[in-house]
């Protein structure tokens, strides 16, 4: 098994920013460049749960596509989801797997 406090050093090391949310006590917010991924402990270290969104606030927009568009939303706000953030967030996904993978 993955040793979590390792990984999160990992990600702390590769500029990730590592946060708590009051609405999700059993996890760690982990953050760059506006992505958000919740982190819990699982059977093999930290897993990722649900999907990484975008920074809206103190809250995470997730990826949904409304009238044709793909927008962030979170409640009653929406944030465009243009070409620029969705590279972002698939090279956050990406680069968070790697360091959850490695050692």
């Amino acid at each position: 098994m993955a040793d979590c406090s390792e990984q999160l050093q990992r990600l702390y090391l590769a500029g990730f920013e590592l946060q708590t949310f009051e609405r999700y006590p059993k996890c760690v917010g982990v953050i760059r460049n506006e992505c958000v991924a919740l982190l819990v402990p699982g059977v093999d270290g930290l897993q990722v749960l649900g999907t990484p969104g975008w920074r809206m606030g103190e809250v995470m927009g997730v990826l949904i596509e409304k009238e044709g568009r793909q927008v962030f939303q979170a409640k009653a706000e929406m944030v465009e989801a243009t070409a620029e953030r969705l590279a972002a967030l698939r090279r956050f996904r990406a680069e968070i797997g790697e360091i959850l993978k490695a050692g």
